[in-house]
């Protein structure tokens, strides 16, 4: 076991050592920038990273907002089974998180997808979805970065190939922009009481 922790531990931090890095200062100015203009954030995955996408949804509504006063509007599309059974029994799995975003989601809303391989066809239909309605798309990923590497405005990608890996980066990246959220100065934001 010893060596299997140590094994672990060495592949994570060198993952953190990847240019994919460098991307992360992105991924949160748009983030900020959504927050400040009261656009909607909108994330989803499958598996692991349907619930990375959960996770992350609460601590950028009420954990980046803890100084500021507001929360960021954001909404994991992952996280309604009676929408996502819906949709998958009537219009099919790969359209799953696409409709979502035709029905709610505007120009100027980001959307942040997370795929180990980058190859699921929900998250691929997504992020064509997301570009056709002028959202900026950004997708965290690892392994070869797949279709999504492609498609997204903004790939954010390790190239490593081991899914629990590549799921902690997902994590990683969301906890440092939510933190770096959470210690921005107030700014005054409309909102509806």
């Amino acid at each position: 076991m010893k060596q299997n922790i140590k094994a672990y531990f060495e592949k994570l931090s060198w993952a953190l050592t990847l240019n994919a890095t460098e991307q992360i200062p992105v991924l949160g100015q748009a983030l900020h920038d959504a927050w400040k203009t009261g656009h909607t954030i909108y994330l989803c995955g499958n598996g692991g990273s349907a619930g990375n996408a959960i996770h992350l949804a609460n601590d950028l509504l009420y954990g980046a907002g803890k100084r500021n006063g507001v929360g960021i509007r954001v909404e994991s599309l992952s996280s309604n089974p009676a929408v996502l059974t819906c949709l998958a029994n009537d219009i099919g799995y790969e359209e799953i998180y696409a409709e979502q975003l035709r029905v709610k989601a505007n120009p100027r809303d980001v959307l942040v997808v997370f795929s180990g391989s980058g190859n699921s066809p929900n998250v691929v239909k997504a992020l064509e979805v997301g570009n056709a309605i002028d959202m900026k798309t950004f997708a965290i990923l690892g392994y070869s970065g797949g279709r999504c590497k492609e498609i997204a405005q903004h790939p954010i990608h390790f190239e490593v190939n081991d899914m629990q890996i590549a799921e902690d980066l997902q994590m990683i990246v969301g906890h440092i922009c939510m933190q770096w959220l959470s210690e921005q100065e107030p700014f005054e934001r409309k909102v509806n009481i």
